[in-house]
């Protein structure tokens, strides 16, 4: 049993250099090691601080965002329907003109008709009455007694008569 159990030397010496070990320790390391630790400490919070901080930066940043594609989503529908009772407009405007331009080129063309038909008409009246003063003419002169001579001579005439 005595290789089981340490000797009372080698449990002193042990403690004495355990001792001595944890004085040096104590005076030189421990100092900065803590400090090191308490400034890592330091750094860490202050990251995660900073990364709170840049996440509400992030989160205003987004609600500002929508904000602004709100607002740019409204201006471009008001720009859109601007635009199109813009179009309507000019579209009923150019309807509207062009069916006054053809009212009016229609009530020309039929003021040219009514023209050109009453000289037409004016024509065949003449024509009609120089046919007719020609045809009582020769009726004058051809001395017409019965009944069978005048029809006879109306049908000559008729036939010389070359209407186109």
């Amino acid at each position: 049993m005595d290789l089981l159990l340490p000797g009372t030397g080698l449990l002193f010496w042990q403690l004495i250099v355990f001792l001595g070990l944890f004085f040096i320790l104590a005076k030189f390391a421990w100092k900065p090691i803590l400090g090191s630790l308490k400034e890592r400490e330091e750094s860490i919070q202050k990251a995660l601080d900073s990364a709170e901080k840049a996440k509400m930066e992030m989160a205003s940043l987004k609600s500002d965002n929508e904000k602004l594609l709100k607002e740019a989503r409204e201006e471009r529908d008001k720009i859109l329907r601007d635009a199109r009772t813009a179009g309507n407009q000019l579209h009923d405007e150019a309807q509207n003109n062009a069916k006054k331009t053809a009212d009016k080129i229609i009530a020309d063309a039929k003021s040219i008709i009514n023209t050109e038909k009453q000289a037409a008409l004016n024509d065949i009246k003449a024509q009609v009455a120089v046919f007719s003063l020609e045809i009582a003419e020769k009726l004058i002169k051809k001395n017409l007694s019965d009944d069978k001579s005048q029809k006879e001579l109306t049908e000559t005439l008729i036939k010389d008569l070359k209407l186109n």
